[in-house]
């Protein structure tokens, strides 16, 4: 309806997009995300603050899918009204990780542009360091500017400044307006106010969006990797931009197209600050299935890149690449020769050494071989050595004159241009080059008939600046060979030749003999006007020249125009920083604190981002298991432990859906009980029910017969999995292992709770043992307020510490055992968590690696309340893999052998798989289903079913394991299907139950 392009029908798809913004379904949100653009491309001015509103519902969703979609409609529709950001933007940090791949780019982008926009660049940043250098008034104990430290500024001292500020404008501005107003001559004035900038570490903002987007630097895609790496290039602070490295080398890995585009952000990283891929150099070695483009990028960012102590191997690998059979690469491995020269003066004379002879063979090889191959090198090689000489020629006066020497033999024309324009320009260098100019004017004149068009062009300047410098009898002589050059010069063919050799006579004309000046500082006032401009353009002191400022274009890291060097449509730089109004800002915070009051006062209000069913199920941690306490301290429960001697073993039921009515009597459901219980009995006795039943079966509901197996007490058989923290070889004796505990932390939602147990190996005693962050530190603080402060206050996530501070063991005996809980927070739950251990004054870093099946909380419900929200999560959030299981074989090779009475195979089964899941996550056993129409030693059909929800979230997960094929004293084909609406901790948390379920007993 959204596509269909009608103005008389936009209002009611935008009611009809309203309504299903609000809609129980996930999926439909989405699809009403996705059809917001479509609507506003319609450009109807009276419906852009609704489509704004139905944005701002859909930001504000709980799901993932939804929140993806609903970014990329906020992009389209209204990029710059954040105050529909803010309301909601702790939530969508925190939810980030969990987006889909494409929606996770769109989603950064906003949130980096939101935090400019109200905060500011970051201080400590590498986008603002120039401007903190280059304030002098600011006071030196102010603690917003004591941030660099000794690390910050060895790191600092190779970035180049200058370009570094021209990026930052560029970020903001667009190079186009830039460069356009920039001036290098006055560019403090471009410099922003330090009251537009903030600081990362202090403001909780930023850090909320550094922490976000820190996993995904080690995402799948490398389109989010670029992403997450250009919100740290700008916000991070200086001395954790390197973490942005490894990820992008990582990506390099991929196909040739991705490598591209990886290659042209790091290429815009590297120059800003080379020291950060300086010790990565061999990343950038040129491979054989390299595609031109990508060697040539390789090229640029190795020159950038060259350091002191890597520069040697940089020009050992340059001098392979120069053999390459594809000269236009050799060209190029030449131009970054002469760029490492220019960036380390020190390699200056190496390089020049070796650039010389390469010319040599490049003038042989292109005397006997193909002059159109060689000469793009021979020309490279002669422009390298022109831009280090330039540099300090008074140094470099032998390679003048063998370029001098050689000029008979090179015949590349731009190469002969470039070594002409050296003649004129270093004519009074040293003592043996002005005595080599004459015999060198006089070949010039000789074959000036013969000269390409480029060498013409540069042999006229170049014996005008000879002809002004030289002095007694060689200014006859030159004078002379500068007569005969004119004359053949207004003859020529070529009109610039012609041109120019008129303009340079008739300003010769104004100056009859060699150049005199009484002292070194005369006044351009005591001449004639043109004499002053003969001398200014002809007599120039021979200085070393600056390096160049740089003019290339800078855009955002990761976008289009990035690649193709200008603003491609759609492009927008980013805010100007602290650009969000006062008002927006007092707006956002009472947007804020009404969103908080109206979920305290109504937590079933209809907002567009739960279910309808799901908030009344899950909205209240005690809510669904009719207990106050039961849901959450729930310590080994995964299964009901009141069946007892209550429960028969085997009972008999009907598994499906039944449509809902909810005017149904008491005596119509005893009846429906009645009927259901003659249905299951005849089905059992394999006998056929009646064909009035039966029509009313298939009418009413699809269900199938099977017996619900009661495993009974089986929490005290849970043995949860043991992992080793630190082995006694790597600690002094001291050994630790961990598990992870079904406990639930009493602190944050956030917190898993983790049993330690040290245990002494060594024949000495152990002081003083402890476990803290590697940011101890700077954690320790919070986390005691977090510990001290009200039960009742939820804290967020910036708030809640990595580690919550754990009881030191003062001394442990040897052989001595002492187990510890600790409660952490993992930064994702795939990546490790880095700790220190601490132990008679030693710190020894270890990691505590996570395990997702510990990051859900049991959540009790009956077989009903399953099935009904698995029927609400179908398609995009069903995951279903295959694996073997024979867990079950080892329990009857047991009874087996030890001649015990044999247990019934079903029941066998049943506890394997059980204890199987419930020992390595912590899950709620809803039932244990058996097909009655099974064969006695056919297990297919068994099915058993868990749930829980997310620690963090809340969010249902229902996990249901299938024997699909096998006997049962055979190993079993599983089937395990996982319904939950967060797509990306679902697919982890199914390839987790898969990997654990395969593992052999």
């Amino acid at each position: 309806m959204a596509g269909i392009r009608l103005h008389v029908i936009a209002p009611l798809v935008l009611v009809a997009v309203g309504k299903c913004a609000r809609d129980p379904s996930v999926y439909v949100r989405k699809c009403a995300a996705s059809a917001l653009p479509k609507l506003y491309d319609l450009r109807i001015e009276d419906n852009n603050s609704s489509i704004e509103e139905v944005v701002g519902i859909l930001l504000n969703d709980n799901s993932p899918g939804v929140v993806g979609a609903a970014a990329a409609a906020f992009a389209s529709v209204c990029p710059d009204n954040f105050s529909l950001i803010g309301k909601s933007y702790r939530r969508l940090c925190e939810i980030l990780p969990d987006v889909e791949e494409w929606g996770q780019i769109v989603l950064i982008g906003i949130l980096l542009r939101y935090v400019i926009a109200k905060h500011g660049l970051a201080k400590e940043s590498v986008m603002s360091f120039l401007h903190h250098t280059e304030t002098p008034h600011v006071g030196e104990d102010d603690p917003t500017t004591n941030f660099m430290k000794e690390e910050t500024i060895g790191m600092m001292d190779t970035a180049n400044s200058e370009l570094t500020h021209m990026i930052c404008r560029s970020y903001i501005e667009g190079p186009d307006e830039y460069l356009s107003r920039s001036s290098y001559i006055n560019k403090g004035s471009n410099t922003l106010d330090s009251a537009r900038y903030t600081s990362s570490k202090s403001n909780d903002d930023v850090k909320l969006l550094l922490q976000g987007t820190s996993p995904l630097l080690w995402s799948y895609n490398s389109a989010v990797v670029i992403a997450a790496a250009g919100v740290h290039w700008i916000m991070a602070p200086v001395e954790n931009v390197k973490r942005i490295v490894k990820p992008l080398l990582f990506v390099l890995r991929s196909s040739h197209a991705t490598r591209y585009v990886v290659l042209y952000n790091i290429q815009v990283f590297a120059k800003a600050m080379p020291s950060l891929f300086a010790p990565y150099y061999e990343d950038f070695f040129i491979s054989s299935s390299d595609t031109y483009q990508i060697r040539s990028l390789k090229l640029d960012i190795l020159s950038s890149i060259a350091m002191d102590s890597s520069v040697s191997a940089i020009l050992r690998e340059f001098q392979d690449y120069i053999r390459d059979p594809d000269r236009r690469f050799a060209a190029d491995t030449v131009s970054a020769i002469g760029l490492c020269a220019q960036r380390l003066p020190a390699m200056a004379e190496t390089c020049l050494d070796g650039l010389l002879a390469l010319s040599r063979q490049e003038i042989f090889s292109s005397e006997f071989g193909s002059v159109d191959e060689e000469s793009r090198v021979l020309t490279q090689i002669i422009m390298s050595i022109k831009s280090i000489v330039k540099h300090n020629p008074l140094r470099h006066e032998k390679v003048i004159i063998q370029l001098f020497r050689k000029l008979d033999s090179i015949k590349v024309p731009a190469a002969r241009a470039m070594v002409i324009w050296m003649l004129g320009e270093y004519n009074t260098l040293g003592g043996i080059i002005p005595k080599m100019l004459t015999t060198i004017l006089k070949y010039l004149a000789w074959c000036f008939k013969s000269e390409a068009l480029e060498a013409k062009l540069q042999i006229l300047p170049a014996i005008v600046k000879v002809l002004y410098n030289a002095k007694g009898d060689d200014h006859l002589t030159v004078r002379k060979v500068v007569n005969y050059v004119f004359d053949l010069a207004e003859c020529d063919i070529s009109y610039d030749v012609r041109d120019r050799a008129r303009l340079l006579k008739k300003t010769l004309e104004y100056n009859s003999g060699p150049r005199i000046l009484e002292t070194e500082n005369s006044i351009p006032a005591e001449k004639d006007l043109q004499h002053a401009v003969l001398e200014h353009l002809f007599g120039g002191n021979l200085k070393p020249v600056s390096p160049e400022p740089p003019n290339s274009r800078f855009y955002l890291p990761g976008s289009l125009s990035q690649i193709v060097l200008h603003a491609a449509p759609g492009y927008e730089p980013l805010p100007k920083p602290c650009s969000l109004l006062q008002d927006d800002l007092d707006q956002i915070s009472n947007d804020i604190r009404g969103m908080d009051l109206n979920e305290m006062n109504d937590s079933n209000t209809s907002s567009g981002s739960l279910d309808e069913e799901t908030a009344s199920d899950y909205s209240s941690q005690n809510s669904i298991s009719g207990s106050s306490n039961n849901s959450d301290s729930y310590e080994n429960g995964s299964v009901s432990e009141d069946n007892g001697n209550n429960e028969p073993l085997i009972e008999i039921s009907e598994v499906g859906i039944a449509p809902r009515n909810e005017n149904v009597d008491p005596q119509s459901s005893l009846a429906v009980g009645e009927l259901m219980s003659k249905t299951a009995l005849e089905s059992w006795l394999d006998e056929h029910p009646g064909l009035a039943n039966k029509d009313q079966s298939d009418s009413n509901r699809v269900r199938r017969t099977s017996a619900r197996i009661s495993i009974g007490d089986i929490a005290s058989r849970v043995k949860p999995k043991v992992y080793t923290l630190l082995d006694p070889a790597n600690g002094n004796g001291l050994k630790v292992d961990y598990s992870f505990s079904s406990e639930v932390s009493s602190i944050s939602p956030l917190l898993v709770c983790v049993e330690v147990l040290f245990k002494n190996c060594s024949a000495e005693v152990v002081p003083e043992i402890t476990l803290v962050d590697e940011d101890s530190n700077s954690q320790r603080d919070s986390a005691d307020q977090l510990v001290v402060g009200s039960e009742s206050t939820v804290p967020s996530l910036s708030e809640v510490p990595h580690l919550v501070p754990l009881e030191e063991v003062t001394s442990l005996e040897p052989g001595q055992a002492i187990k510890r809980t600790i409660q952490v927070r993992f930064h994702h739950h795939l990546l490790p968590l880095k700790l220190a251990l601490l132990s008679n004054g030693k710190r020894i870093p270890v990691k505590l690696r996570p395990d997702i099946g510990y990051f859900v909380k049991p959540l009790h419900m009956s077989i009903e309340v399953f099935l009904d929200k698995e029927s609400h999560l179908p398609g995009m959030f069903e995951y279903i893999r295959r694996c073997n299981f024979c867990d079950h074989l080892v329990e009857l090779n047991k009874d087996k052998s030890q001649g015990a009475i044999e247990k019934d195979k079903f029941l066998v089964i049943c506890e394997s798989i059980a204890l199987k899941m419930l020992s390595n996550a912590n899950l709620f056993l809803v039932s244990t289903d058996m097909p009655v129409d099974s064969k006695l030693d056919d297990a297919k059909g068994l099915c058993l079913r868990f749930s829980c929800k997310i620690l963090s979230s809340s969010v249902p997960c229902l996990i249901s394991v299938t024997v699909e094929e096998g006997k049962c004293s055979e190993p079993l084909n599983l089937s395990v299907k996982v319904n939950c609406e967060e797509t990306v901790f679902g697919l982890n948390l199914l390839n987790r139950v898969v990997n654990f379920l395969a593992e052999a007993p």
